[in-house]
C-alpha cells in the first residue's frame, strides 16, 4: 500500500523538488511558502504516478499524502469507486482512533500517519481530515506525452504570447487543461488543447456543428491569449487571471474583494464558495508545478524529444469546396487534410456539408506543388459552391429518440445535441422540430416578406441602458455594431450575464461587416408574441432556428418570452 517516497511533502521538500525552482519563481507567479506543499503534490501527480496509480492525499492540505495506490485495470466506474473506498477505510480507521486521543501504543502505521501532522496536531484536525481523503489519479506519462506533443504548437503559442506581452510561462498552461492533446475533451463539454467550453469559445471563436476552431490549437491559441489577456486587464494579477481562467474571472473579483486581497495564498486558505471547489482551489498550484517541470522536462523523465513544429501551408479558401475535391486538388489524401484541420467537424469530412468559404485551409507542405492560390484556381466552377449545404429539418414522432434519429440519418447524436441547442439526449417531445446536420433533399422554404428596419441610431451619450429580455447580440444588431466590439468595450466575458438597468459604452467603433461595407443592407425584427415557438417563428420566417439562435445570442432555445425582439438573419 505504501511507496517510502510518497512521504509528507516539506520534509522532503528540498530532497524531491529542488528548492531553486521555488526561489526563482517568476515574478508574475509569486509562490508563498504556504503553496510550495500544494505545488511539489502536483510535482508527485504530474511526474511519479501514471494513469494506473493515483495518490490518497488529503483535500485540503495537500502536504499530507497517505499512500500510493496500484488501481486494477478493466475496472467500471462504479467498481473502481468501491476498490478506492476499501482503500481509504484503513485510513479514516486509523485517523479516527488518532482523534480520540490515542498518542502511545501505537502501530508501525499508525505512528506514520500521525506523523504526517505537526507535533501538535489537535484530535479535532484529525477527525475532520478523517472526512477529507481523497483520491488523485496520476498524470505522469500523460504529462511525458503531452511535453513531446506540445513541440508541433510551442513555436506558435510563445509568439502568440509575445505579440501580446504575455508572459512566456503560459505556454505550460496546456498541460494542466489537457496534456497538449488536441482531442481531449472533458465532461463538461470543453475542448481542445485549451480545454474551451462552447460559451466560452463562441466570444472568442466559431463554434458550430459545421466549424469547431476550440479543436485547432493554432486558432484556440489565439483565442486563449485574449482570454487571458482580458482577465488580467480586470484583476491586474496573474495568479487571479489564471485562476479566472479555470474559474471564471468574476468569481476571482468577487473572491479578492470579499477578503481583501489579492494574495492567491490567501484566497486558497480561506475563500469559501460553493462553486469554488477543488480544482478552481487547485489550479494556480498545479500550473506553478507543470510551468516548473515544463523548464526541464529531462530533469524529470530523462531524454525526451520533442515532436518536430507543424507547418503547414495556409490558404483561405474564396468558396466553399467538398473536402474530397481539395483532398484532390492538392493531391494528398483526406487523412492528410483531417489531421493538419481538426477546426473541420466530422458533417464535413462525411461531405454532408461543405468546407466552409472563408475558411483557412492548411495544407501538408510539397515543394514540388504549385502554390495553393493557383491549385484554388484551377478547381471547376461546378465544384465550387457559393452557400453552405442547408439543414435538413425533421419533426419528432411517437417513439422516436436522439439515437433512432441519429442512426437513420447517419448523423451522431452529438451533432444533434449540438445543433439544436439541447440540454440533453433524453429529452425530445412529439411535434418538436430537430434541425439535422445532414445533406438532403432541399426542403421547401416559405419566406414570408417582413418589415426592414434600419439599425437604430446610436444613443446622443453613447450609452445604452440595458432593458429586459435583451442581449449583447441583439443590442449590437439593432444599433449596427458588431457584438464582439460590444463585448470588448464593455469588458463582458459572458455575453449571457449582463444585468437589466446595466450602463453599456456604444461608441460605434467595431460595427458589423453588413453595415459597414453595404449601406443599403437592413436587419429584420420580430417581437415575440405568446404561444410563439423559436421553431415556428424560424418557418413562419423562412429561416433556422439555429440561425436566430446565434443572431440572437439565445443561450436557451426553449426560453424565449412575449414582446422580446428577435433579429431575422436575411434571407439568402
Amino acid at each position: 500500500m505504501w511507496r517510502n517516497r510518497f512521504l509528507r511533502i516539506p520534509v522532503v521538500l528540498a530532497v524531491l523538488f529542488a528548492a531553486s525552482e521555488v526561489a526563482g519563481a517568476p515574478e508574475d507567479f509569486p509562490i508563498s511558502p504556504t503553496l510550495e506543499p500544494k505545488v511539489a503534490f502536483w510535482k508527485q501527480v504530474y511526474t511519479q504516478a501514471s494513469t494506473s496509480q493515483g495518490l490518497l492525499h488529503d483535500s485540503r492540505d495537500l502536504g499530507v499524502v497517505y499512500g500510493l495506490v496500484d488501481l486494477p485495470g478493466g475496472l467500471s466506474r462504479r467498481a473502481r469507486d468501491r476498490f478506492l473506498e476499501k482503500k481509504r477505510k484503513p485510513y479514516k480507521a486509523i485517523l479516527a482512533k488518532l482523534a480520540k486521543g490515542k498518542r502511545t501504543g501505537l502501530s508501525a502505521e499508525e505512528q506514520r500517519v500521525l506523523a504526517l501532522f505537526p507535533s501538535n496536531v489537535s484530535n479535532a484536525t484529525l477527525r475532520a481530515a478523517a472526512g477529507r481523503i481523497r483520491f488523485q489519479l496520476g498524470q505522469a506519462n500523460r504529462f511525458r506525452e503531452g511535453v513531446i506533443r506540445m513541440g508541433r504548437w510551442e513555436p506558435h503559442i510563445r509568439s502568440v504570447l509575445a505579440e501580446r506581452g504575455l508572459p512566456a510561462e503560459l505556454v505550460a498552461l496546456p498541460h494542466v487543461e489537457s496534456s497538449f492533446n488536441p482531442n481531449a475533451r472533458s465532461h463538461v463539454g470543453a475542448s481542445g488543447i485549451w480545454q474551451f467550453t462552447r460559451s466560452t469559445g463562441r466570444l472568442f471563436m466559431h463554434v458550430d456543428h459545421v466549424l469547431d476552431e476550440r479543436n485547432d490549437p493554432f486558432m484556440a491559441t489565439v483565442a486563449a491569449a485574449r482570454l487571458l489577456e482580458k482577465n488580467h486587464e480586470r484583476v491586474d494579477s496573474w495568479p487571479l487571471a489564471l485562476t479566472g481562467y479555470n474559474h471564471g474571472i468574476a468569481g476571482m473579483q468577487r473572491a479578492a474583494r470579499r477578503l481583501g486581497t489579492k494574495d492567491m495564498g490567501v484566497i486558497i486558505e480561506k475563500y469559501k464558495s460553493r462553486t469554488f471547489g477543488f480544482a478552481s482551489r487547485n489550479f494556480y498550484v498545479s500550473f506553478l508545478a507543470a510551468s516548473a517541470i515544463n523548464a526541464d522536462p529531462v530533469a524529470y523523465f530523462g531524454p525526451i524529444t520533442k515532436d518536430p513544429p507543424e507547418n503547414p501551408e495556409i490558404v483561405e479558401l474564396p468558396h466553399f469546396y467538398k473536402v474530397s475535391t481539395l483532398a484532390r486538388a492538392f493531391g494528398v489524401p483526406t487523412s492528410a487534410l483531417a489531421e493538419t484541420n481538426p477546426a473541420l467537424r466530422e458533417p464535413v469530412w462525411s461531405e454532408q456539408k461543405y468546407v466552409p468559404k472563408g475558411y483557412p485551409l492548411r495544407v501538408p507542405r510539397d515543394p514540388l506543388r504549385a502554390a495553393p492560390r493557383v491549385i484554388l484556381a484551377s478547381i471547376d466552377d461546378g465544384r465550387r459552391y457559393a452557400q453552405q449545404v442547408p439543414d435538413v429539418r425533421y419533426k419528432v414522432r411517437r417513439g422516436d429518440t436522439i439515437g433512432a434519429i441519429a442512426r437513420k440519418f447517419g448523423v451522431r447524436q452529438s451533432e444533434i445535441v449540438a445543433l439544436n441547442g439541447l440540454r440533453s439526449a433524453h429529452r425530445i417531445r412529439v411535434g418538436q422540430t430537430l434541425e439535422l446536420p445532414v445533406r438532403g433533399r432541399q426542403l421547401a422554404r416559405r419566406r414570408v416578406q417582413t418589415a426592414r428596419t434600419a439599425p437604430d441610431p446610436l444613443p446622443s451619450d453613447g450609452v445604452y441602458r440595458v432593458r429586459r429580455g435583451d442581449s449583447v447580440h441583439s443590442i449590437a444588431s439593432r444599433f449596427g455594431l458588431s457584438a464582439a466590439a460590444v463585448a470588448d468595450e464593455n469588458r463582458i466575458t459572458n455575453p449571457h450575464r449582463i444585468q437589466v438597468g446595466q450602463l453599456l459604452k456604444l461608441s460605434g467603433a467595431g460595427t458589423t461587416a453588413s453595415a459597414a461595407t453595404d449601406s443599403t443592407e437592413t436587419t429584420s425584427v420580430y417581437t415575440v408574441k405568446r404561444g410563439d415557438t423559436l421553431d415556428a417563428i424560424a418557418r413562419r420566417l423562412g429561416t433556422t432556428s439555429t440561425a436566430l439562435v446565434a443572431k440572437n445570442g439565445i443561450r436557451n432555445p426553449r426560453k424565449i418570452r412575449p414582446g422580446q425582439r428577435l433579429v431575422v438573419p436575411a434571407a439568402d
